[in-house]
C-alpha cells in the first residue's frame, strides 16, 4: 500500500504531500489543474520513463518520494534487499528525481530504502507494489496480446508455469532450427572450404617446416656466402697472434703471444718495486693468456672448425629450403615460418570444426525434434488452462456488465486454437489466438477489438479489472480519468464497484465524475491559483497545491462538479444525496 507521496517540482505542482490510507481515494480538481501530475508521480516512482519538460518551469529538478507499506519476507523486500535497500520500520522509500534537459547532473536519480539504484530495479518491483490504468490502457485493451494477457493473468499459477517453460523452448528450438537451416544451406561451401584446407594443410605438412628454421638458414646462407673471407680472416688473425710456420729467415715478424711474453718477463723484474707498473704487469699478463686462448680458437676455426665445415655445393641446398618456406608462407598470408605454423594450427582446428559439422547437424536435428514435441505437448496443455479459464472469465466479467449500465451484454472470452502438427504451427505463446467479444441476446458478437466504443472499453475493463483483482499481486490500484466517456447510472455502477474493490486493495482514481467521487473513503482535490512568480516581481505563475477534504468541502466539491459551481444550494444538496446513496449502496454490499 502507498501510505505517502511528496512532489516537488513536477508540472505545475510546486510541493505537495499527500498521504493516502486504505480504501478509496479519489482525486478531484479543475481541468488542468493537474490532477495527472498525481498519477504521473506515482509512475516515476515505479520506475516508468521521465520526462525532463515535466519539470517546473524555474527548477532545476523535479523530485518524487513515496513511502510504500510492504511486508517482511515478500517478493518487494526480497528484491529490495537483492538491491542491497531495507526497510524502514515496515515501510519501503522510493525516491525519483528527474532534472531538466539543461542541468549538468544526470538527468533522472532513484532511490530505494535510501540506496542509489537503477532505475530498472523500480520497474522490476511495480507490478507487486502498484498497478495504474489509464486511458492508454483502453486503447490497449483493443489488442489481441492485451487480450490474452488478461486472460492469461486470470488463469492462475499452472498456465504461468507451463507458459514460462513453453517461451524458454519455444527460444531454443527457434534457435536450433535458425543454425541447423544455416548449416544446412552452407553444406556445400564448408566441403569446399575443408577440401581447400586438407590439400593446403598436406602441402605444409610435406614441407615439414620447423620453429625457427628459416632464421638459421639465413645465417647458414650468410656464412656460405663468405666462406672464403671467413677463412682468411681466421687464418690471418691467427698468423698474427702466433706467426705463421711458413715465415722463415732471421726477419720474420714476431707474433703477438711472444711479444705479449717478452713484456710480461721485462714487467716480473721490477713490478715488485712500483704498485701502479705491477698493475700494469698484471694486466699485460691476463692479455697473454687471452691472446693464447684466441689464438687456440682460431686455429680451431679456420682448421677442422665451422670454417672448414663450410661446403659451397650446400649453399644451393639451403637457398632452394628457404624459398620453398618463403613461399609456403606467404601463400598463406604470412612472412615468416613461426607465421606458417600459426597458420597450419588454426587450419587445423577449423578443419576439425568442419569436419565435425556432420555430427553437429545431427545433434542439432536431434534436439530440435525433441523440443518439437515437448512445445506440441506444451502449447495443448495451454490450450486447456486457457479453455476452461475463458469461460470462467467470461461469466464473471459478464456479471459485472448489468452495474455498469450495460445489461443485455455479456462478455465471450473465445480461444480458437490452430491444427499443429510440430512446432512450426506455434507462436511465442503457443498456439491460441485470444478474443473478446461483446455478445447481445439475439445478435451476433462484436469483437471488443473493434465494435467497443471508449465508454463501453472503460466500463468492460473495470469488469475485468473487478475480476482479475483477486489474483493480483499488487496491493494498489490506480485509475486514471478511465470512467471518460461515461455517465448517468453508468457512473454509479463504476463507484460502486470501485468501492467494492477498495475493500480488499488500496484504490486510488483521479475521476472527473461526482457520481465516482461520491463513493470515496477519502478525498483529495488539486487547487489551482495564480501567484506573483517573487517578491516585488510582476510576473504571474500558476501553481497547484494538494487539498485533502473534510465532510463540508468533499460536498462542495461535488456540487461544483455537478453544476460547475459549489455556491448553488441545489447542487450542494444533489451532492449530499449523492454520498448518502453511495454510503447506503456500500452499507449493501458489505451486507452481502
Amino acid at each position: 500500500m502507498l501510505r505517502e507521496m511528496r512532489i516537488r517540482s513536477l508540472g505545475v505542482i510546486t510541493d505537495a504531500t499527500l498521504t493516502l490510507s486504505p480504501g478509496l481515494t479519489v482525486v478531484t480538481g479543475e481541468t488542468g489543474a493537474g490532477k495527472t501530475m498525481v498519477v504521473t508521480g506515482i509512475g516515476l516512482l515505479l520506475g516508468e520513463r521521465a520526462d525532463p519538460g515535466a519539470v517546473r518551469t524555474g527548477a532545476d529538478a523535479a523530485v518524487v518520494e513515496g513511502r510504500f507499506a510492504v511486508a517482511e519476507g515478500s517478493d518487494v523486500d526480497a528484491r529490495a534487499q537483492a538491491a542491497g535497500a531495507a526497510l524502514d520500520d515496515g515501510d519501503l522509500l522510493v525516491t525519483r528525481s528527474v532534472a531538466t534537459a539543461a542541468a549538468a547532473r544526470s538527468r533522472s536519480r532513484a532511490h530505494l530504502g535510501g540506496r542509489s539504484v537503477p532505475v530498472a530495479v523500480l520497474g522490476e518491483i511495480a507490478d507487486d507494489l502498484v498497478a495504474v490504468h489509464g486511458q492508454s490502457d483502453q486503447v490497449l485493451l483493443r489488442s489481441a496480446t492485451r487480450q490474452r494477457q488478461a486472460l492469461d493473468a486470470f488463469a492462475g499459477d499452472e498456465l504461468a508455469r507451463v507458459a514460462t517453460g513453453y517461451a524458454r523452448d519455444f527460444d531454443a528450438w527457434l534457435a536450433a532450427s535458425t543454425r541447423l537451416a544455416e548449416l544446412s544451406e552452407a553444406a556445400a561451401a564448408r566441403t569446399a572450404e575443408a577440401d581447400l584446407l586438407r590439400a593446403a594443410l598436406a602441402e605444409v605438412e610435406l614441407a615439414q617446416p620447423l620453429p625457427g628454421e628459416d632464421e638459421e638458414l639465413s645465417a647458414e646462407a650468410e656464412r656460405l656466402e663468405h666462406a672464403e673471407e671467413l677463412r682468411r680472416g681466421a687464418e690471418g688473425a691467427h698468423s698474427a697472434l702466433v706467426g705463421d710456420d711458413a715465415t722463415s729467415g732471421a726477419q720474420a715478424q714476431t707474433d703477438a703471444a711472444t711479444a705479449l711474453e717478452r713484456a710480461r718477463r721485462a714487467l716480473d723484474v721490477a713490478r715488485h718495486h712500483d704498485p701502479d707498473l705491477d698493475a700494469l704487469a698484471g694486466r699485460v699478463a691476463e692479455v697473454a693468456v687471452l691472446a693464447t686462448d684466441v689464438a687456440a680458437d682460431l686455429a680451431s676455426y679456420s682448421g677442422s672448425g665451422a670454417v672448414a665445415s663450410l661446403d659451397p655445393a650446400r649453399l644451393d641446398a639451403v637457398q632452394t629450403r628457404r624459398a620453398e618456406l618463403t613461399a609456403l608462407a606467404r601463400a598463406r598470408g604470412g612472412q615468416s615460418v613461426e607465421d606458417l605454423l600459426a597458420w597450419s594450427q588454426r587450419s587445423a582446428a577449423r578443419l576439425a570444426e568442419l569436419s565435425g559439422d556432420t555430427d553437429t547437424l545431427s545433434d542439432l536435428a536431434a534436439e530440435r525434434d525433441r523440443l518439437d514435441a515437448a512445445l506440441v505437448e506444451a502449447a495443448a496443455h495451454m490450450s486447456r488452462l486457457r479453455g476452461a479459464a475463458a469461460h470462467d472469465l467470461g461469466e464473471r466479467a459478464s456479471a459485472e456488465l448489468p452495474g455498469l449500465s450495460m445489461p443485455h451484454t455479456a462478455l465471450v472470452v473465445e480461444v480458437s486454437t490452430g491444427a499443429v502438427t510440430s512446432a512450426a504451427d506455434l507462436h511465442r505463446h503457443g498456439a491460441d489466438d485470444v478474443s473478446l467479444v461483446l455478445a447481445a441476446p439475439g445478435g451476433p458478437g462484436r469483437p471488443l477489438a473493434r465494435a467497443a466504443s471508449g465508454g463501453e472499453l472503460s466500463r468492460v475493463m473495470l469488469a475485468l479489472e473487478l475480476v482479475l483483482a483477486s489474483s493480483a499481486s499488487a496491493g494498489t490500484f490506480v485509475f486514471d480519468e478511465v470512467d471518460a466517456g461515461v455517465g448517468g447510472r453508468a457512473a454509479v455502477g463504476i463507484g460502486e464497484r470501485l468501492a467494492r474493490l477498495a475493500a480488499s486493495r488500496q484504490v486510488v482514481v483521479v475521476t472527473h465524475l461526482p457520481q465516482v467521487a461520491a463513493f470515496a473513503d477519502a478525498h483529495v482535490r488539486v487547487v489551482k491559483s495564480v501567484r506573483e512568480a517573487g517578491a516585488g516581481g510582476d510576473a504571474l505563475v500558476s501553481v497547484s497545491e494538494v487539498v485533502e477534504l473534510d465532510h463540508t468541502e468533499r460536498v462542495n466539491e461535488l456540487a461544483r462538479m455537478l453544476a460547475g459551481q459549489e455556491s448553488s444550494a441545489a447542487a450542494r444538496e444533489h451532492a449530499r444525496e449523492l454520498m448518502e446513496l453511495a454510503g447506503a449502496a456500500r452499507g449493501a454490499d458489505a451486507r452481502a
